[in-house]
């Protein structure tokens, strides 16, 4: 498979980067990793705070990002092409540990940029919505292959579209079946789900949900939630930036576990409220449904 470089890669703008920075602190000569390293926004300026000598670990699934983060390879970052919990089970069992752990999670701008990818309704493409290419499922695929039952499900659960909605659109993708583009199936939501104009095109939670499916978004953060504890030394911080109430959910629920769990937590909550992009970000629109929170290691 040949490697594109995206385009408008030197303009991307780190989510939350002085909250990122102020609760993290990295400090010189401190180990950095990034699950979700992207295009590098959020590790050149830690590089630079800790240092490129000591160890850095980038880690991503998506090969044009990868090919991007080779940059930092020649500064001494080892690279990983996988998603995050294969890396960290890696990680691991290699017993690394390490000070500064982050996760940017959510796809990133490049990728709705290019519409080959099919992550976006706004730049027609092929219905692909992989993060990593080298996965067999597509968004085209499960479009066209799941009973409306199923895709009702993921609508619902994964888009947190309203029920009748969700059934309305899965038993349309049905009826219309096969669908090959991101503007079909955006058409097709368009006018299926009629009612007063918004700012929001009708697609939007649809769209949502099956990169969700397709990508195991949720499964994800459900594991690296867990192996957390095992990746970071004592006195390790971990930050975690969400883009949607479903995963920034689950992070809240598993900081209030440790929160709870008394002498037997292995974390402290660094952020008692969520950092919220709309907020601290205001002069980056990506950060609008950010949400930012951090624990360190006891």
């Amino acid at each position: 498979m040949s490697k594109v470089h995206p385009p408008h890669t030197e303009l991307h703008i780190p989510v939350l980067l002085d909250a990122v920075l102020d609760v993290m602190n990295p400090q010189p000569g401190e180990s950095y990793l990034d699950l979700t390293a992207g295009y590098g926004g959020h590790a050149s300026i830690f590089m630079d705070r800790i240092g490129s000598e000591v160890s850095t670990t980038l880690v991503d699934r998506d090969d044009y990002a990868i090919s991007h983060l080779e940059k930092f390879a020649k500064k001494g970052a080892r690279l990983l092409h996988a998603d995050f919990v294969t890396a960290a089970k890696q990680l691991i069992e290699e017993g690394k540990r390490f000070d500064n752990v982050l996760i940017d999670l959510g796809v990133s701008s490049p990728q709705l940029d290019q519409g080959e990818r099919g992550f976006s309704f706004t730049n027609n493409g092929p219905l692909d919505m992989r993060m990593d290419r080298r996965q067999e499922l597509t968004a085209e695929q499960l479009v066209n292959t799941a009973p409306s039952s199923e895709l009702t499900r993921i609508i619902r659960e994964f888009g947190e579209e309203s029920p009748a909605n969700s059934k309305r659109i899965a038993e349309a993708i049905v009826k219309n079946r096969p669908l090959r583009t991101t503007e079909e199936l955006a058409s097709l939501i368009k006018q299926t789900i009629r009612g007063p104009r918004t700012k929001t095109h009708p697609g939007t939670r649809t769209f949502q949900a099956l990169r969700i499916a397709v990508n195991k978004e949720l499964e994800q953060v459900k594991q690296i939630l867990e192996l957390l504890p095992l990746l970071l030394t004592s006195g390790g911080r971990v930050g975690i930036i969400s883009f949607h109430s479903l995963e920034d959910r689950l992070v809240k629920q598993y900081f209030a576990e440790q929160r709870e769990a008394g002498y037997e937590a292995e974390l402290r909550v660094l952020t008692k409220k969520p950092v919220d992009g709309a907020i601290s970000d205001v002069h980056n629109p990506r950060a609008r449904s950010a949400k930012f929170r951090a624990a360190v290691k006891i």
